[in-house]
């Protein structure tokens, strides 16, 4: 049976990917890809000839078998996402589920994310952390932003450029202007940034000019301010 490696990408600086992970996907005899265009700019930069396949979200479990399939004709396969570590918040985990049902060694290439990277940055407790991933659009939004009015810790969640004027709104009307906040835009790319403060100075700070591109949002527990 093959060995799946679940192979962390850049989330913005390409020059993040680790030496490992080139070598490894340059090595594997298939890459799963979340999406081969996406995929073919890094192994251009990095000379992987690798044959990519593509695994996404609205691959049917018809398509995942006859992946598996191929996959089972290997001895080594790498799995990666469009960016950061696979298996997070994209649907890796459902190729990591249906490899070990059939048996396969699921390794982890660890290398960047943006969840730690917002974590190791963000100067709050995160010793306990609640993860959302992409918070709903419609359906449980509204209950889940209510449920961090008394969550004991911090909670970290993905938002997309089109809602996240929306979501600082949303935060205001459910936590107060005064609940501490630290957001990463863009992070490792060129117009990175880092904010820390209040909601109210997170509306006052983001702009029309400055909400473009992927955020990571920590919400810091109820009543914690930097001293």
């Amino acid at each position: 049976m093959p060995v799946l490696y679940m192979v962390a990408t850049p989330i913005g600086n390409r020059g993040d990917i680790t030496y490992r992970a080139v070598e490894t996907l340059q090595r594997c005899d298939l890459l799963v890809c979340e999406d081969t265009r996406h995929t073919a700019r890094l192994c251009e930069l990095y000379a992987i000839s690798t044959l990519r396949r593509s695994f996404h979200a609205q691959s049917s479990p018809a398509e995942l078998s006859r992946l598996l399939d191929a996959m089972d004709d290997c001895e080594t396969v790498c799995y990666v996402s469009d960016s950061g570590t696979p298996g997070v918040s994209d649907p890796g985990y459902r190729l990591v589920r249906a490899a070990l049902d059939r048996g396969y060694t699921v390794l982890p290439l660890p290398g960047p994310s943006a969840l730690t990277a917002l974590l190791s940055t963000a100067g709050v407790p995160v010793n306990t952390v609640t993860f959302h991933g992409f918070l709903p659009h419609k359906k449980g939004r509204q209950t889940l932003l209510q449920g961090l009015v008394t969550a004991p810790h911090s909670q970290v969640f993905y938002e997309s450029v089109h809602r996240f004027p929306r979501l600082l709104t949303e935060l205001q009307q459910h936590l107060g202007p005064q609940r501490y906040l630290v957001v990463g835009r863009e992070l490792t790319k060129l117009h990175e940034e880092v904010f820390r403060g209040s909601v109210a100075a997170a509306i006052e700070h983001f702009t029309a000019e400055n909400t473009r591109g992927e955020f990571v949002v920590l919400v810091a527990p109820p009543g914690w301010h930097p001293v």
